[in-house]
């Protein structure tokens, strides 16, 4: 009995509110709808690809397998200006045949942020594209989304005598159980055969948790590698990480990390693999004159341009700013 008496007080009370305050209940019944509408929006929202490494990895299937250049870059981090001029770059060298992102596509793993990303690359890239799971794309909703989108975040190929391995290393353990617990070294032990075996990965190999570090640290003594991509510093550095070659490349489009000239600048690398030998040569790519601006063009064209519904969006909080103003003035009068 008190349960229906508190229902029936319920009722009364909004009631009285529906009448005294019409256009306050209004506000407030619009309110919860568009609560509702973004709380099931994302779901509904439609992934903007699906497998998306494998279905590019056959494009390259016709590479020249004994001479071929592949582009490596990391951390555009949804930049516009600057990753757009550098896709062009890539799209205008005809030697390149195909490109690998080092990681932090996006400033966090959304899907509005994915439609751009990838609406991007579509509107201004020619050649494949292969990712890499950045840190960034753990944000929001995490790996289960990248997966969605892109497929398994380690895998490998081989073109000619060639061998490339995609390792996900930005977990808070470094690498996973699958990839320490044998599937690396299975692909490592495979990749001797070939003449060079390339490792692209996320985080520098220094940067990660000490049992994976040492991990990878045997494993690639034990199985050589020839060289070691990564990004995740937003600069250009290159090394020897225990006698193996490395570059850093983050230069992509993301805020970068220092002001030296030396090393940071935005930049793809150009990497020639012929009959067993590799060439990583660097090509600087235009900034802004004033980097900010970089910004907020891709938060202006997230919103306008990469999917429609946020102009629904814009469209309802005008509307519900309109309305709160206008209650506030009906409330005030009603109070003088």
């Amino acid at each position: 009995m008190k349960v229906l008496e508190i229902a029936g007080k319920t009722v009364k009370t909004l009631v009285h509110f529906t009448r005294e305050y019409p256009i306050g209940f209004s506000f407030l019944i619009l309110c919860v709808l568009l609560g509702a509408y973004f709380e099931i929006w994302d779901p509904l929202c439609p992934l903007p690809a699906h497998e998306w490494n494998a279905t590019n990895l056959k494009l390259i299937s016709g590479t020249d397998p004994d001479d071929f250049s592949f582009a490596v870059f990391g951390d555009n981090r949804n930049s516009k200006f600057v990753f757009e001029n550098l896709l062009k770059s890539i799209d205008h060298d005809l030697g390149i045949a195909f490109a690998v992102s080092l990681g932090n596509i996006v400033s966090r793993g959304k899907k509005e942020r994915y439609h751009f990303f990838i609406k991007q690359v579509k509107d201004t890239l020619g050649v494949p594209l292969l990712t890499t799971m950045g840190n960034r794309e753990l944000k929001a909703k995490g790996p289960d989304l990248y997966h969605e989108i892109f497929g398994p975040a380690h895998y490998s190929f081989h073109i000619g005598k060639n061998y490339f391995i995609i390792l996900d290393n930005v977990s808070k353990e470094g690498l996973d159980l699958i990839q320490k617990d044998g599937w690396l070294e299975r692909e490592l032990y495979n990749a001797q055969t070939y003449d060079t075996r390339f490792v692209f990965m996320h985080k520098p190999p220094y940067n990660l948790p000490e049992e994976s570090s040492e991990t990878l640290k045997q494993l690639f003594l034990k199985y050589p590698v020839t060289h070691i991509f990564t990004s995740h510093v937003h600069g250009y550095f290159e090394g020897v990480w225990n006698s193996i070659p490395y570059t850093i490349s983050g230069g992509a489009g993301g805020k970068l990390d220092g002001i030296d000239p030396d090393h940071y600048f935005y930049h793809f690398l150009k990497v020639t693999a012929k009959k067993g030998t590799i060439d990583v040569s660097i090509k600087q790519v235009q900034g802004p004159d004033y980097p900010w601006l970089d910004r907020l063009l891709y938060y202006i064209m997230l919103t306008l341009s990469s999917f429609s519904i946020h102009l629904i969006k814009i469209a309802c909080f005008f509307i519900v700013g309109c309305l709160a103003v206008h209650i506030y003035r009906s409330e005030s009068g009603k109070r003088k």
